[in-house]
């Protein structure tokens, strides 16, 4: 497998050409990103566990959106029995649950090394009596939400291609885990440029709503404003994971035909 490198624009290209995705079908990524975030909603009903199965089954989440936009890509219409037929093959099915849990142990694995270090100053927050000192448990959470958030980039690239390089091109995880981290590394660039242009997307919904707010407009009112804003916005994020993954590795396609 090859990947290409790519100038720090395509990082912004591949919201372009996502944006682009959402307009052909924007109904069928409407949908798909309601029911996302339905699942995520439910997860959080179940403590722990909901948490867990939600990370376990990203992976299959990410191959059906990669699919749904690769079909619209195709200019074929996205019916509502076409969402789960990349799950047909059961050794598809299989790899990419492996896959699933794989990526839980490394997550909850960066979660551990990420909180080693800073455990005595996070159990200095709870006295002998087992009360919780609030203000200084939330200033020693920050060295293990910084520390995990950088090992997760790493977690990020192993895990970012590979749900589609097990999918489409049937290689093994080892072999896709390392697939994925060579193109993340040798796209830094863009892939910075991804993250930055997202970042300051959801920070300007926030800001529009927090200056309606200011105008007099009820908090209850400006987040039923903004609930169908995000759901687009989440759409076109999904959208853009497919321009992502084919400039990167669609060259690949060719010498397989």
């Amino acid at each position: 497998m090859q990947a290409a490198s790519l100038p720090i624009t395509s990082g912004w290209l591949w919201i372009q050409n996502g944006f682009q995705l959402f307009k052909r079908q924007p109904m069928a990524m409407f949908f798909w990103s309601l029911m996302t975030g339905f699942l995520i909603s439910v997860s959080y009903l179940i403590p722990l566990f909901g948490q867990m199965l939600l990370i376990a089954g990203t992976p299959i989440l990410t191959f059906i959106t990669l699919s749904a936009c690769r079909n619209i890509a195709n200019g074929k219409p996205m019916l509502l029995n076409m969402w789960l037929e990349p799950l047909h093959d059961r050794d598809t099915r299989r790899r990419l649950l492996a896959l699933g849990l794989a990526y839980l142990i490394f997550c909850l694995a960066g979660g551990f090394f990420a909180t080693l270090p800073f455990l005595d100053s996070l159990m200095s927050a709870i006295d002998v009596d087992g009360a919780i000192d609030e203000t200084a448990l939330i200033s020693a959470m920050r060295g293990p939400f910084i520390t995990f958030g950088l090992l997760y980039v790493i977690i990020s690239a192993l895990f970012w291609h590979a749900p589609a390089l097990i999918g489409w091109h049937r290689i093994k995880m080892s072999q896709a885990l390392f697939f994925s981290m060579v193109a993340c590394w040798r796209n830094k660039l863009p892939f910075l440029a991804y993250g930055a242009s997202w970042a300051a997307i959801f920070f300007a919904i926030q800001m529009v709503g927090s200056f309606v707010t200011s105008l007099g407009v009820s908090p209850g009112t400006v987040q039923i404003l903004l609930t169908p804003v995000n759901i687009i916005v989440a759409a076109v994020l999904y959208c853009s994971f497919y321009p992502a993954y084919f400039s990167v590795f669609g060259a690949n396609y060719a010498a397989e035909d």
